[in-house]
């Protein structure tokens, strides 16, 4: 059974040890987490930066962004690997909510096959008598301002509004159709085959582009 969708952007600076006491990284951690509250204790994650399942037993660190802030899949998890940001997110998401959990992350660059796997997954929840969390960790378009990562692209406005709009709006049609300007488009992409349908509520946590990148923060209700 399908339980919460929460929807989060892979942002290292939602970590304190990366952010400091930067005032907009502080509002984006409190949307985060507040969203991930609403996971049961059961849950998987999608992202994208890479192409692999990561199991329970994966441990990771964002030594690579800065600090060595470790991150654990699962309590008992001891196998080291060179984990993509959006499963050291979902890692560090999980054991700041639910520490007891086991999380597998499922990560992809190509929207396509994110979709057939969003699909895949949700055939598995369908077949489970317990409530299953999804958390989607995924960033819009990284080229909003003069100061963002990906340089300055006007044009990414209109695509980042249009990705904000679907999802605030439920809108599963547009996130499976993503301009190739949003970077976490494949993880919007296994919502779209995950879910299938529009959820029959949203609520919004967050919606900015503090460093010229497009935030998300939400939660669907199935």
């Amino acid at each position: 059974m399908l339980g919460p969708i929460v929807i989060m952007p892979s942002a290292p600076v939602l970590v304190p040890e990366l952010a400091g006491a930067a005032t907009e990284a502080a509002e984006l951690r409190t949307a985060a987490l507040a969203a991930a509250a609403a996971l049961p204790s059961r849950w998987v994650a999608f992202g994208g930066g890479a192409d692999a399942v990561y199991g329970p037993d994966s441990v990771g660190t964002f030594a690579g962004f800065g600090a060595d802030v470790a991150v654990r899949l699962s309590p008992g998890a001891v196998r080291p690997f060179d984990l993509p940001l959006c499963a050291l997110v979902a890692g560090w998401v999980r054991g700041q909510t639910q520490p007891d959990a086991e999380v597998v992350v499922h990560a992809h660059t190509d929207p396509d096959a994110a979709f057939a796997a969003g699909r895949q997954v949700r055939d598995e929840i369908d077949e489970a008598a317990e409530a299953i969390g999804v958390l989607i960790v995924a960033d819009g378009a990284n080229t909003l301002t003069a100061a963002a990562p990906g340089g300055h692209h006007p044009a990414a406005v209109e695509h980042q509004r249009a990705l904000d709009d679907a999802l605030a709006g439920g809108d599963v049609t547009a996130l499976a159709e993503l301009s190739a300007q949003i970077v976490g488009r494949a993880g919007f992409a296994a919502l779209a085959g995950l879910a299938a349908r529009p959820p029959r509520s949203v609520t919004q946590h967050y919606r900015d582009a503090p460093y010229g990148v497009g935030y998300f923060v939400g939660v669907w209700q199935p």
